[in-house]
């Protein structure tokens, strides 16, 4: 299994060198990927944008969104564009993670319809795939790994029917483990000879001083779950060498080829102490 690690594009207030100094220290300790998550009606870093500042500064490592709420997208036209000038700026290594997202206030500020957005990502994956084979509008040849996000049966019909896999957005391993049966159940419904390539991901944040500013920070940006936040924070961070390598062993036993780690700190060092535990 591989090991990724999240940017901190997320995090309120991160700066500019802390992003880039993030970026070339992940591949320098040789994680396999950078990814970037998405919101709107929040103080985060748009991800294609953050992860053009990322492909900048490094060569080897993927970029990935996980996910990017295709939905607040509304040219799908457009959206393939921009991730295939980005795949080719960063010659072939970006993953386009997408769902439809679950945050209400994010449509609404968009004056998009929350209820109709699976409708949406449907015809927005139809017509990147157009796109991407349409002589007429370029880049060319530069068609990114394509990861569907979500847990309903639609998203894993979703996955199996337009893109390359599945990628959880949290949940635990054993969750993990339901979910990429009903992947893998999916593929060969729809024929296919080939096997989903499966991401798990989780978030972590190493050294005490550190651990109740991460907590402030995850409560505030799952409070959308109402009651249900502290409850995503507890069963989402890991917060030591041991609770790291725990879930690093379980992911890859619930069959996961790919585990990305968000950090709740922007401090560079980050990488560094996340690095000599899991690579």
């Amino acid at each position: 299994m591989q090991i990724g690690i999240g940017l901190p594009s997320n995090i309120p207030g991160v700066r500019r060198t802390q992003l880039l100094e993030w970026a070339r220290r992940a591949e320098a300790r040789g994680f396999s990927t950078l990814a970037a998550n998405d919101r709107l009606v929040y103080d985060n870093l748009e991800p294609l944008i953050a992860l053009s500042a990322a492909a900048a500064v490094t060569t080897r490592i993927r970029l990935a969104t996980t996910i990017l709420i295709a939905p607040l997208r509304a040219n799908p036209v457009l959206l393939a564009k921009q991730a295939a000038s980005l795949n080719r700026l960063a010659d072939g290594r970006l993953t386009l993670g997408l769902a439809p997202g679950g945050r209400q206030d994010d449509f609404t500020t968009s004056d998009l319809d929350f209820h109709t957005r699976g409708h949406t990502l449907d015809h927005h994956l139809t017509r990147l795939h157009d796109t991407w084979n349409n002589p007429d509008i370029g880049p060319h040849h530069t068609t990114p790994r394509l990861l569907i996000g979500g847990f309903t049966p639609t998203s894993f019909t979703r996955a199996a029917t337009h893109a390359d896999g599945w990628i959880a957005g949290g949940g635990d391993p054993d969750f993990f483990r339901h979910c990429a049966q009903q992947a893998h159940t999916a593929w060969h419904t729809a024929h296919r000879t080939d096997t989903p390539h499966l991401t798990a991901t989780s978030h972590f944040v190493i050294g005490a001083e550190a651990e109740a500013r991460a907590r402030r920070f995850l409560l505030d940006y799952f409070a959308f779950a109402g009651p249900h936040a502290r409850e995503i924070v507890d069963s989402s961070l890991k917060v030591d060498e041991a609770d790291i390598k725990a879930t690093v062993d379980a992911c890859a036993n619930a069959g996961a080829d790919e585990l990305i780690l968000f950090s709740v700190d922007p401090d560079p060092d980050q990488v560094d102490r996340l690095a000599d535990i899991v690579l």
